[in-house]
């Protein structure tokens, strides 16, 4: 019994042995581990890249001049990589992370543009789901509902929609979000907070829709319009409906 015990005993030792010196056979293995290269995964939106690999690893590139292969794990600057890859314009998050075999892997998000302030002296603008105002893009062109007018420039100097005019956020997430509205409705233009028009794929009339309140129920008024009215007075009948004042259709 003493013999067996003893046996036991000894063989724990031995395994513990072994195990401590793979340990450490893998931390220094780890500690002299070098970085190898980067892999980017951007994320698309409707298909579309704003952000391209080859723009990523030209601004790694520059501003990591220090980031080839050989370098140090431990001296690979991830959270300074993210801070540096999120001042893109185009750029909605990075997740930097480092693999087993030395590579940087980079997964990329991008914001997803749902308006565009369009002005007729200066630069066009994107307006992202999270109301952010950022530039457009050299290489592609979303189709997105236009914004036009004195107020919708205003707003685009100011950088945050969702900020400075919440409910018309609102307004051009219920447009975008509607498979109808978002086919039917092109373009808005924003000359104050309380005077707003629309204006149609088909058909001429300009909605006048007043501020971006009561939306279901202005836009409900506007389907009464195309149901029940249009039908009857035909397409061209009215250049003008207004919805701006509750529970009423003006047609002119």
């Amino acid at each position: 019994m003493k013999r067996a015990k003893l046996m036991k005993m000894l063989t724990f030792m031995i395994l513990s042995l072994v195990l401590i010196g793979f340990i450490g056979f893998v931390e220094k293995q780890t500690s002299f581990k070098t970085f190898q290269g980067t892999e980017v995964r951007i994320e698309g939106v409707s298909g579309l890249y704003f952000v391209e690999e080859s723009e990523i690893l030209a601004i790694i590139s520059q501003t990591f001049p220090d980031l080839k292969s050989g370098l140090m794990i431990e001296d690979v600057k991830l959270r300074e990589i993210e801070s540096r890859l999120q001042g893109h314009p185009f750029v909605k998050s990075v997740e930097a992370m480092l693999g087993q075999k030395g590579i940087l892997n980079l997964k990329i998000s991008q914001h997803q543009p749902i308006g565009r302030i369009a002005r007729p002296l200066a630069a066009d603008g994107y307006i992202t789901t999270e109301g952010k105002v950022i530039p457009t893009s050299n290489s592609y062109t979303s189709r997105v509902l236009i914004l036009e007018g004195d107020f919708a420039e205003q707003l685009m100097e100011k950088g945050d929609i969702s900020k400075e005019m919440p409910e018309l956020m609102d307004l051009i997430l219920f447009i975008s979000s509607d498979p109808f509205w978002s086919a039917q409705i092109t373009e808005v233009e924003v000359n104050r907070r309380d005077d707003i028009k629309l204006y149609q794929q088909v058909g001429k009339q300009v909605i006048e829709f007043g501020d971006a309140s009561d939306l279901k129920n202005k836009f409900d008024r506007i389907s009464i319009f195309y149901t029940e009215i249009m039908p009857r007075k035909g397409w061209n009948a009215y250049q003008r409906v207004s919805v701006k004042f509750k529970d009423q259709i003006v047609c002119e």
